[in-house]
């Protein structure tokens, strides 16, 4: 049984593994004292955030979500780890737009408080979305994708 691979998710999760790399990177900048080049790597992570959402929020929309394809013995754990993706890469997010709210405005003490918590929440992230994009896509076959358009309007 042969199958290729999704394009969007495959985009997408690559979006999110290059967004995680320059935050990496941008860390290691500033440990640096290299300020200029760390806001601009950390700005570029979050454009690849930002074109990670994007796609994601669209295929979301307009192809759909895919249900897990793998035994179902092992959905639920599948399902409380997805549950513990979604919930870090919000919170993620949120700390993210923070993070670089008070890095533009020069809000420096809460900046250096916040962008290593941010960081590692958002490795995390990146982790488990390329976890998630294995249990979907390489390790089983994807189950159903519905659209929510499709779900809203039940056709």
């Amino acid at each position: 049984m042969e199958y290729s691979l999704p394009i969007l998710p495959t985009i997408s999760t690559t979006f999110i593994v290059l967004s995680a790399i320059t935050v990496a990177i941008g860390w290691a900048q500033i440990s640096k004292k290299k300020l200029d080049a760390h806001k601009k790597t950390m700005t570029l992570a979050a454009v690849f955030a930002v074109i990670f959402f994007i796609i994601y929020a669209s295929r979301t929309v307009f192809i759909g979500n895919t249900a897990f394809g793998g035994p179902d013995d092992i959905k639920i754990y599948y399902t409380i780890f997805l549950i513990f993706h979604i919930t870090l890469a919000t919170v993620g997010a949120v700390l993210g737009i923070i993070s670089l709210y008070t890095g533009y405005k020069n809000k420096l003490k809460a900046h250096r408080k916040l962008g290593p918590i941010t960081s590692v929440v958002w490795f995390f992230t990146g982790i488990t979305g390329v976890a998630v994009y294995l249990l979907l896509y390489v390790f089983f076959h994807g189950g159903e994708t519905t659209s929510v358009i499709k779900a809203i309007l039940g056709t």
